[in-house]
């Protein structure tokens, strides 16, 4: 029973549409934080006072790649979205609250726009699943089996 809930897959095609607008941020963000020391990573991290830049910026890269490429082809979807929750979750607190401390909402809401937009992407994958069009929904014994 908890590994149907976990892998139903019941919801329309078109969630595929939100399955890859979060992949896509998440998993290029992450190869960034991985790849890229000095601007997507330990630099970016280090600017914004995040303790041990090097290692976390590695870490939370790492989160967002390994928790990306299953969202691509719909694999795990609900499980693979909860770290990715916490790590926006945590790099709002840390990166716009200060902003909307020191300078107010508008400034915040301008820098927050694609956090949010992330946090909302995230927040429908647990709840929907991961669409017709997945990996989930073609597993042995799951509802909603082939529909389009």
């Amino acid at each position: 029973m908890f590994w149907k809930r976990i892998l139903e897959s019941d919801r329309p095609a078109a969630t595929i549409i939100i399955r890859m607008l979060v992949r896509a941020v998440f998993l290029l963000e992450g190869m960034k934080k991985v790849l890229s020391v000095g601007q997507g990573g330990a630099g970016r991290f280090a600017r914004i006072g995040i303790p041990d830049p090097q290692v976390m910026a590695r870490f939370v890269g790492s989160i967002e790649v390994l928790c990306g490429l299953p969202l691509l082809i719909g694999l795990l979807t609900r499980p693979a979205s909860l770290p990715l929750i916490i790590v926006i979750a945590v790099a709002i607190l840390s990166t716009k609250v200060p902003i909307l401390l020191k300078n107010g909402f508008w400034p915040m809401e301008a820098e927050a726009r694609t956090d949010d937009s992330m946090l909302l992407g995230l927040l429908f994958l647990p709840l929907a699943g991961a669409g017709a069009w997945s990996v989930d929904a073609r597993l042995p014994g799951r509802p909603g089996r082939g529909n389009a």
